[in-house]
């Protein structure tokens, strides 16, 4: 590339290549430009190609000065990002889509584990800064309050969520620290069921105090269906000649179909509307139900059903209901899959804590084994 003799006149000062192919102005003479800042300019050029030492026009001198910058401001934003506390991330980010994504009651437990136990530890560290010796502290600290090894589980998974998750955003590089933390291991599910009698029993009872909890407690006990599914149903998701009941945005998000049994079929039968927006089961005020009555416990505590019982996961609670109707049907010989779909377990893992009930069905059919 050759550079021609400069052009000068009131106005501006040009660069000229390759004769009259091409031509930069440096600037306005009212703008401060000179000649002596046009000599300096060239020379500094001319002496860049000869040499290979920088930029050999004008366009690329102010191309590379705008990539130095750009370059400048992406690492800024990149250690601004990479200093961005779990705390705000949490809150700003986290948060935000898990409350779309999951059901209330999980986002607002989600949500107190963060602020009681999470928080107070890391809230204000950043993704690299936090470690493993941070995470055991958080669980030191709810052991020793007798936080349930289920609990300290749970916020464990919290943290390695947002770790997950802040690592598909480019907040942090590298494995969420929880995969090498240690939690104390329990069995913290429930282990009790109602015997039949002493399911009829309760029936009665709550029949005497309330013919709604009544009904409420039979759907769960004849189809395992959670309290805040049978607190949402319409009778939309009804289907009395079908016999089929729709569950609507379960616990796994997922919807899912239970059938009724001949007296969930007479109780619904005598509660229907030809509403079909209308809640089924609606509190006083016809809003939806916001948790079991009180009067379930106290029908529970009338009967003695918890006498004598020290380890909660024996107690006789609502959700025992549900327990009792998977119990019954593995004892009745249904398989374990079966078990699942009814109760909308999303792993067969869920479902495998009642697998010990089925060894009499195991017996017997090895009792009539057709063997010698």
């Amino acid at each position: 590339m050759c550079f021609h003799k400069y052009s000068y006149d009131t106005n501006t000062f040009y660069f000229r290549y390759k004769g009259k192919l091409f031509e930069e102005g440096i600037g306005w003479e009212s703008g401060g430009a000179t000649l002596q800042k046009f000599v300096s300019i060239r020379q500094g050029l001319k002496t860049a190609q000869k040499e290979g030492t920088g930029p050999v026009s004008l366009k690329e001198k102010r191309q590379i000065a705008t990539d130095k910058k750009n370059a400048k401001e992406r690492q800024l934003e990149e250690e601004r990002i990479a200093n961005v506390s779990i705390q705000n991330f949490f809150n700003d980010t986290y948060l935000p889509q898990v409350e779309v994504t999951k059901a209330k009651k999980s986002t607002d437990r989600e949500k107190q584990l963060f602020k009681i136990w999470i928080f107070p530890v890391v809230g204000i560290l950043s993704f690299k800064n936090i470690k493993l010796h941070h995470l055991e502290e958080i669980v030191s600290n709810m052991h020793t309050v007798g936080s349930a090894p289920r609990s300290i589980k749970y916020a464990m998974a919290v943290v390695r969520q947002v770790f997950n998750y802040a690592n598909s955003h480019g907040v942090y590089e590298g494995k969420s620290p929880t995969a090498n933390i240690k939690v104390p291991q329990q069995d913290n599910r429930r282990q009790k069921f109602l015997s039949k009698d002493d399911a009829h029993r309760l029936l009665v009872e709550l029949r005497k105090r309330s013919l709604q909890l009544h009904d409420i407690a039979l759907l769960s006990l004849h189809t395992g269906a959670r309290a805040d599914e049978i607190f949402s149903l319409t009778w939309g998701n009804i289907d009395i000649s079908r016999g089929s009941i729709t569950l609507m945005d379960t616990k796994n998000r997922k919807n899912r179909t239970i059938f009724m049994t001949a007296p969930v079929k007479e109780m619904l039968s005598c509660r229907e509307t030809k509403e079909r927006k209308t809640l089924v089961f609606p509190s006083q005020k016809g809003k939806k139900i916001p948790q079991i009555s009180k009067s379930f416990a106290r029908a529970v505590d009338k009967l003695g059903l918890n006498d004598g019982v020290t380890d909660r996961r024996d107690r006789v609670v609502f959700h025992t209901l549900r327990h009792t109707f998977a119990s019954w049907l593995v004892e009745n010989g249904e398989n374990l899959y079966t078990v699942k779909e009814l109760l909308g377990h999303s792993t067969l893992q869920m479902t495998e804590r009642y697998a010990h009930l089925g060894d009499n069905t195991l017996k017997k059919a090895i009792q009539n084994f057709p063997g010698d």
